[in-house]
């Protein structure tokens, strides 16, 4: 259950993500995955590693499902 999560700032890593079509997941610590749409990455670069680590918001998707929103690779070191 989401509840008292949205509008938190989360840290978690991508576990896929498909540069043909744009769509990728991250996967929160506690396991609970979020898709995400490569127009949602914060530098505009459109794209993310997998396995990167990333921050994000929650946020309301398109098809009524919660997503990471405003996904930032976190910087490595």
């Amino acid at each position: 259950m989401i509840v008292g999560r949205v509008g938190a700032l989360h840290e978690g890593r991508v576990v896929a993500f498909d540069v043909h079509r744009g769509l990728g997941i991250v996967e929160d610590r506690d396991g609970t995955r979020y898709d995400f749409h490569c127009t949602l990455v914060a530098d505009g670069s459109r794209t993310v590693p997998i396995g990167a680590t990333v921050r994000y918001d929650v946020v309301p998707g398109a098809l009524g499902r919660w997503e990471a929103g405003s996904v930032a690779a976190v910087p490595a070191g």
